[in-house]
């Protein structure tokens, strides 16, 4: 019978690292002015981290002492210690971690070859953070295939073929990995039309190019054979018989010549004489899910790159004023994306363009480089005929979202109805109060409470977005 103490052989360990005693490497941390140093032992790092050894080898850096120094300025001293702490104690804290502190985590035990760490990083992430997951979803799967996360690819694999407007309708989309985008159109189970899919992979093959005409009209033999080498990997995965006819002609055969002459023929034989042999290779229709039979139920579904079903409950339940939130698959409303500022433009002419006189309005913004979601929601909408004027609602409210987690919002109801929502088409976009939630130009900002209850965050002033959303709701 074996004996085990590890749990002790951690502890003196850590107290090890603590003190610091006998050490001969010093690893500095983070940038000027905020560096910290942590004082480690070769020996320790020999066996638990070759990565960091072989750095400790190639040195060339010592201080008085001839003690060597590793000097590692993109790593932040908060990941850096939970890293340490692994290779001394074998143990992670995570607690009152931040989610996108926990992927820089990821990020780092990748980059320093700590396979077991970052296996277990990956499902912890999966099992209890799959909101944040979402959330910064083309960023998490851009990332998956740069750096091999298999369970990460997985994860979102599976997601984008039920919700493949998450991936094709994001900002990051030109950006995919080929072979990212390959393991997509390859599933049986994308449900996504695939003249749709054709549509997207020749905006991806495009963006790849950037020497090809901007017109279409002035593409010469050339311009489609560049193309078609781009998409060498993606064409076969095409389900080309099951196009339409409108679709062939509208959107196949104006890049016919990316296609062998015998695919385009047997397409084109294929649906006008449907029985008649061809030599191609029919690859078999994509499984799209239909929710047509009523015992099965209602599957709500948010089109937003922002906020996820999850939010969409909760935010619903905030209209209605109900204690409990609803259930993600009994949500009362529909949410329906009128503007997106990646797509329309963040400048204050579009929103007043696409939501001038719209009531039940949903705002949403992501905050830039935070897990932070900011929103407001106007049941009386903004009207660009009445300039310089407040109107009055105690209906509205104003939010915020963290770490990805509803369970850590802010919600913040009218405190004066009379300032409830602000319009003023030459300055701004939306405003909620006309100090505590707007867009200024392009760019959104709060600036105290005059409204409304509360702060939706600790700091006030100008901050910049990843994106925003406009949705308009309605009773389903």
């Amino acid at each position: 019978m074996t004996l085990y103490f590890y749990e002790n052989l951690s502890n003196d360990y850590v107290k090890l690292l603590e003190n610091g005693n006998e050490h001969n490497i010093i690893i500095e941390v983070g940038e000027p002015p905020v560096v910290e140093t942590f004082k480690v032992h070769s020996i320790v790092l020999c066996y638990r981290c070759p990565y960091l050894y072989d750095e400790f080898k190639k040195s060339t850096i010592n201080n008085d002492d001839n003690i060597k120094i590793i000097q590692k300025p993109q790593i932040s001293a908060k990941v850096f210690n939970v890293i340490i702490k692994y290779i001394y104690g074998a143990t992670v804290n995570l607690e009152k971690v931040e989610t996108s502190i926990i992927f820089d985590l990821l990020m780092t035990a990748n980059q320093f070859q700590l396979e077991e760490l970052v296996e277990r990083l990956q499902t912890f992430l999966i099992e209890n953070h799959p909101s944040w997951l979402k959330l910064n979803f083309s960023k998490i799967y851009n990332l998956s295939f740069q750096t091999d996360f298999k369970a990460l690819q997985n994860f979102c694999d599976d997601i984008i073929a039920k919700h493949p407007n998450l991936i094709f309708e994001s900002n990051d989309f030109n950006t995919l990995p080929e072979a990212a985008l390959v393991s997509i159109i390859q599933r049986d189970d994308l449900q996504l039309e695939e003249s749709k899919i054709w549509d997207y992979i020749i905006q991806w093959g495009t963006a790849q190019n950037k020497t090809l005409p901007s017109n279409f009209n002035d593409w010469i033999e050339k311009d489609f054979q560049i193309l078609r080498n781009t998409l060498q990997q993606c064409l076969p995965h095409i389900r080309y018989f099951q196009f339409s006819n409108e679709n062939i002609i509208e959107n196949l055969f104006p890049f016919q010549q990316i296609l062998d002459k015998k695919l385009m023929t047997d397409i084109l034989k294929y649906s006008m004489t449907p029985d008649k042999p061809i030599t191609s290779t029919i690859l078999p229709p994509r499984k799209i899910v239909t929710n047509q039979l009523p015992n099965r139920g209602y599957t709500f579904q948010i089109i937003s790159l922002i906020i996820t079903n999850e939010h969409a409950a909760e935010i619903a339940s905030w209209i209605d004023k109900k204690e409990v939130t609803y259930d993600v698959n009994n949500n009362p409303y529909e949410f329906n994306l009128i503007l997106r500022g990646s797509r329309d433009g963040f400048r204050r002419d579009a929103f007043w363009n696409l939501c001038n006189q719209k009531t039940n309005v949903l705002v949403v913004a992501k905050v830039k480089d935070t897990d932070e979601i900011l929103g407001g929601y106007n049941p009386i909408g903004w009207n660009s005929n009445h300039r310089w004027q407040y109107y009055e609602t105690t209906d509205s409210f104003i939010f915020s979202l963290k770490n990805g987690n509803i369970e850590n919002h802010i919600l913040s109801r009218v405190k004066n109805a009379n300032y409830a929502i602000y319009n003023d088409p030459k300055n701004y976009g939306p405003n909620f109060g006309g100090n505590d939630f707007r867009l200024y130009g392009n760019a959104f900002n709060i600036y105290g409470i005059n409204g409304y209850k509360k702060l939706i965050r600790k700091t006030t002033g100008d901050f910049s977005i990843d994106d925003y959303e406009v949705f308009q709701i309605k009773k389903r």
